[in-house]
């Protein structure tokens, strides 16, 4: 067996980005129009309209290394206990008009994608990670998201409006989640700007209560692992767990009531959309299934409120595999897809999110959709045009479907190739592992440590999910993103009830 230690992983990540068919390569007309833009002069002709928000105490919370910025949040109590939320949302659109050279660059790959080794960003780094991105420091034009949350969760949608802003703080979902849930002090980032700390705790209270009111309705509460590569001197020395903290859950609630907000901002001012959408569950006779084998009941109609009952009473009994569990019954959901809504036409809904209306428009600098609905929304503010056909409007939720279809490939590939470089060398050895997927297509499972998925190739007759067995490597291959395990113990022969 080859040792794959030294591989060079930015060529697998190139090999596979156009393989799915993602061109990142920037031809010279985008690069000279990206290079001529000059923030000072640039301009709409509707600066002036904007309002002025710079006052607000606005802050980020994302990953450490991120620069792409899309989004930063303010609160406010209000009358009768309700908080005010507000969501400023990078203007893309100021710097990338439709139909420029760069928007028809960012249409044909529809998304950034992150491998965890590179990332290919949708739109070129000039504008991503500065010209449109609200990182702390400069004066950035918005568009301003407003919707109440009541004490009971219930939320009220606001005004949506250009404004200019100011980041006051960068902050990280680690550090800021350690601290709200109590296991450190304050964060040195939340020390120094006045007002912060009693600033984050509301926003923790209203994300709390959107998070509650979410689940009572039917949405729902799941924890994936996705396995990030540690990279040190050019090679992988560790796989780390993103785990759900409440600094994540702030950015969620939010990001969700905002998308519906926008949405429904759209709907009454008559304006077709791109909705995002998960239809009924593609294989509900799996998870009723993958129920039944925790001796669980489900009915025979989809159900979101009987399928969270069952995945929190799981994840009481037995957080341990409750990732998987979560893992498995995505799959058996079905992807979510992009589909273009009449301005009278009944919303097909998110199953996951228990929700009607529901669009993506809170990230222009990661996927393309965004830009699409950003655009949308100031045709309203502006009594403008809409600027799609509606059969431009399909055609953009087809492709902008496909392309984050492809992403999603393109970034499991990666984290397998990155496992199986790390576990390079080890043939032979066994590992403690839960079954992760049983199907037609095959039976996997994941190892604990380090947390990388295989194929069990052998000894898998007779797994079922959420198992717990011991599992021998018997090969991998990164250029193929395949890592193959045996079966060769059974520790847990049933799941616990």
């Amino acid at each position: 067996m080859p040792d794959y230690r030294n591989i060079d992983l930015h060529k697998i990540a190139l090999t596979v980005i156009e393989k799915y068919g993602f061109d990142f390569v920037m031809a010279k007309p985008v690069l000279d129009e990206i290079n001529a833009l000059d923030p000072r002069k640039l301009s709409d002709g509707r600066q002036g309209e904007a309002g002025d928000l710079r006052e607000l105490l606005w802050s980020s919370i994302d990953n450490t290394e991120s620069m792409d910025l899309d989004q930063l949040e303010y609160c406010l109590r209000g009358n009768n206990d309700e908080i005010m939320v507000k969501v400023a949302i990078a203007d893309v659109d100021l710097f990338v008009p439709k139909n420029s050279q760069t928007d028809v660059y960012a249409s044909r790959n529809g998304t950034s994608v992150y491998t965890g080794i590179d990332v290919f960003p949708l739109l070129p780094a000039r504008l991503s990670t500065e010209l449109t991105s609200l990182l702390p420091g400069t004066d950035h034009y918005a568009m301003v998201i407003e919707f109440g949350v009541f004490p009971d969760g219930a939320v009220t949608p606001g005004a949506v409006y250009r404004a200019l802003i100011r980041n006051k703080a960068k902050l990280i979902y680690e550090e800021i989640g350690d601290w709200i849930e109590g296991k450190t002090g304050v964060p040195a980032s939340v020390e120094g700007v006045p007002g912060l700390k009693e600033q984050l705790e509301l926003q923790d209270e209203a994300a709390e209560r959107l998070s509650k009111f979410r689940v009572e309705q039917g949405a729902l509460e799941f924890d994936t692992i996705e396995a990030k590569p540690v990279i040190r001197e050019e090679k992988v020395v560790a796989l780390i767990i993103q785990e759900k903290n409440r600094a994540r859950s702030i950015i969620e609630n939010f990001m969700i009531a905002a998308n519906f907000t926008m949405s429904q901002f759209l709907r009454s001012a008559g304006v077709p959309m791109i909705q995002r959408v998960v239809r009924v569950p593609k294989n509900w006779e799996g998870i009723m299934k993958v129920a039944a084998a925790y001796h669980e009941t489900l009915p025979l109609q989809p159900d979101a409120k009987a399928l969270e009952q069952f995945l929190h009473k799981r994840k009481i009994a037995d957080p341990g595999i409750f990732p998987d569990l979560s893992l498995t019954i995505v799959k058996l959901l079905g992807p979510g897809e992009y589909v273009m809504l009449e301005p009278q036409a009944d919303s097909i809904g998110h199953f996951g999110l228990a929700i009607m209306d529901y669009i993506h428009g809170t990230a222009p600098n990661r996927r393309y959709v965004d830009v699409i609905i950003q655009r949308l929304l100031k045709s309203v503010l502006y009594k403008q045009p809409c600027p799609y056909t509606r059969d431009e409007l399909v055609d953009c939720a087809a492709r902008c479907t496909d392309r984050d279809e492809a992403a999603n490939k393109v970034e499991r590939f990666m984290r397998k190739a990155a496992a199986a470089v790390l576990l390079s060398g080890r043939i032979g050895e066994s590992f403690d592992a839960i079954v992760t997927g049983v199907s037609e297509k095959g039976t996997y499972a994941r190892i604990i440590t380090p947390p990388a998925e295989g194929r069990v190739m052998r000894g898998e007759k007779g797994l079922f999910i959420g198992q717990k067995i011991r599992v021998r490597l018997i090969g991998m291959d990164p250029y193929k993103g395949q890592i193959d395990f045996e079966g060769v113990q059974n520790i847990l022969q049933s799941p616990k009830s």
